[in-house]
């Protein structure tokens, strides 16, 4: 048995012998985001620290719980906070929670973030649902020996992001008055934001935003077959006429505000599922 099919295991069976549910859909909240939890009925939360084999998280704006309970009837299990590659964690283990979900029962994955907006019709506080990602900046988390027990040797990436999840969450802001942009996620490692050439490089290679998570997570949860929907909270813009200087205190700021359509968002795309 490998090291990371171990600790999977093992992380799963101390899981169940303290929450004995199957969730079938987890949920990432990214930057700014983790308030959606109180939307989430409670039946358990757990320190990462707490959690044999998890990382914990580091960055502020993230609260570092794995939250099992329901939303809208279903059992869910959310990561109040996530893992990035700038931490200084392994692609192995920024992975890692998403693989334990698949383990615990989770079949469809909802993954947010906070992003940097690259499409001039953008605006700070728009929500955009991800239809693809280009990821050649990001570290594959596949890379190394695969295990069969997790997914393919060369697993297809044409449909990262389910359409019908992307088509219903279109009817759901269309039905509650969200503006919901489409566009593809530029994923890269960070913790630098991006230089304005950089925005430019990004905008002109296809990109709609770009932002430092998600995407070693979506690969990994094709890779073990889960379907997924992703979404994106514009937090600052990359392309614009005056002086770009970008804090972390003003991502946090903005994704808070805009946290409500997200809620609602993925409220009701929940009561579908």
């Amino acid at each position: 048995m490998s090291n990371i099919i171990r600790q999977l295991e093992e992380t799963t069976a101390f899981l169940r012998g303290v929450y004995p549910h199957v969730p079938a859909i987890g949920i990432i909240l990214g930057s700014g985001l983790g308030n959606f939890a109180a939307h989430i009925r409670s039946e358990l939360e757990i320190p990462y620290e707490a959690i044999p084999n998890f990382p914990v998280s580091t960055v502020e704006g993230h609260r570092g719980r794995l939250i099992f309970g329901t939303v809208a009837g279903k059992k869910v299990v959310a990561m109040a906070g996530r893992f990035h590659f700038y931490e200084g964690y392994s692609a192995e283990q920024v992975v890692f929670p998403v693989r334990l979900m698949k383990f615990l029962g989770v079949e469809t994955l909802l993954v947010s973030n906070a992003a940097g907006g690259v499409n001039p019709g953008f605006a700070v506080g728009d929500l955009m649902a991800i239809t693809d990602h280009i990821s050649f900046a990001v570290v594959n988390p596949l890379l190394g020996k695969n295990e069969s027990q997790l997914g393919p040797r060369f697993p297809d990436m044409s449909e990262p992001y389910n359409k019908e999840l992307i088509k219903s969450m279109k009817e759901i802001a269309a039905g509650s008055g969200i503006k919901l942009q489409q566009g593809v996620y530029f994923g890269v490692t960070g913790p630098t934001f991006e230089t304005r050439a950089e925005y430019l490089m990004i905008n002109r290679l296809g990109g709609d935003a770009v932002g430092m998570s998600t995407v070693q997570e979506v690969i990994t949860a094709n890779h073990m077959g889960m379907k997924v929907a992703a979404v994106s909270v514009i937090t600052d813009l990359g392309i614009r006429e005056e002086d770009n200087v970008i804090t972390h205190e003003e991502v946090l700021q903005a994704a808070a505000e805009a946290e409500p359509k997200l809620t609602t968002l993925f409220t009701k795309l929940i009561e579908k599922l």
